[in-house]
């Protein structure tokens, strides 16, 4: 049987966003985090299919838009590479641009937006002139540290002393420390061989779980932090997901995650802007808006402003027949 996807494909700072326009399948679930756990148990073939090569590559992301199950204006479901993710800053911005630019969503306040996503719900405001949508604003989820001083000892680097933060997925967080001088003395290819095994230590010791729903759980993010490349920028990271792929994008969840960990630390505070960039130069603008609670946590309102490209449409075959169906991924 042939399953036909349209998508329009396009970039958020340079990391892919693919919105799957056609082709969703009908899920059970009365919320989003109960419909991605549904999409999760029968239909990651799509994912899978869509993201991994031979029709994606191992940095593919995006997401289908959904009725909301409360009074948004639409509900997003996120796929990557890495998996089914409770939300995706990159890819929110990302699918927001190429929805509003589509028409495929009709704000009922102009320039405002509710979003739906599995870990919760979001506020977005958007700049759109001239058909075009120039910049996209997240009020995202409630942001924490989840975890301080978690020791591990790489082999082939150094002991590392590593924190754990959420932004709507958890980050193992590495500052310049041992070993770790700065991204560029690592280069590419070493931090993805390094990540692979940090994470794999980190999950060995330590598991969190979200106050408010036991189903997003584990560190599946890296976030290697360093000082910033260019004048106008707070900070630089690299943020490594899935089996391979370094964040192009200076990552919306991660970012998040970051200025919780910082304002826990006292290293910024409410009402200040934080400019992320990524690993390729791409830039975020942050800001913490208020403090909160998570559970018992104490944690920040955080938001992300970012800007994303529509690169053309795409109709997407997967076929039973062929034998990468499913696709597949070579570590």
């Amino acid at each position: 049987m042939r399953h036909s996807f349209s998508c329009i494909d396009g970039h958020t700072a340079g990391n892919p966003v693919r919105l799957v326009l056609s082709g969703a399948p009908l899920l059970n679930g009365a919320s989003m985090a109960e419909r991605r756990l549904d999409f999760l148990e029968r239909f990651d073939w799509i994912r899978t299919g869509l993201c991994l090569e031979p029709r994606g590559h191992d940095m593919m992301s995006g997401g289908f838009l959904y009725p909301p199950s409360g009074d948004a204006d639409a509900a997003i479901l996120f796929i990557e590479t890495s998996g089914c993710l409770p939300m995706c800053g990159h890819g929110t911005i990302g699918i927001v641009t190429f929805a509003l630019e589509a028409g495929l969503i009709q704000p009922r306040v102009p320039g405002e937006l509710t979003i739906e996503v599995p870990a919760g719900t979001i506020r977005i405001t958007y700049d759109l002139r001239d058909g075009r949508v120039h910049s996209v604003r997240i009020r995202n989820v409630a942001s924490y540290v989840a975890s301080r001083g978690i020791e591990i000892d790489v082999p082939g680097f150094s002991p590392l002393t590593i924190d754990v933060a959420y932004g709507g997925n958890y980050y193992a967080i590495i500052e310049p420390q041992g070993a770790y001088t700065g991204l560029d003395d690592l280069g590419t290819a070493r931090i993805v061989e390094l990540s692979r095994a940090i994470r794999t230590k980190v999950q060995e010791v330590y598991e969190p779980v979200h106050p408010d729903d036991p189903n997003i759980r584990g560190v599946t993010h890296v976030l290697w932090a360093d000082k910033p490349s260019s004048e106008g920028a707070d900070a630089r990271n690299a943020v490594f997901y899935g089996e391979r792929a370094i964040d192009r994008s200076p990552c919306g969840t991660g970012t998040s995650a970051r200025m919780a960990h910082l304002v826990a630390s006292g290293r910024l505070s409410v009402g200040q802007r934080f400019v992320h960039e990524s690993y390729i130069g791409s830039r975020f603008i942050g800001g913490v808006e208020a403090r909160t609670k998570v559970g018992d946590i104490a944690g920040i309102v955080p938001t992300i402003e970012g800007s994303a490209i529509a690169t053309g449409l795409n109709t997407i075959w997967i076929d039973r027949k062929d034998p990468f169906w499913a696709g597949f991924t070579v570590v």
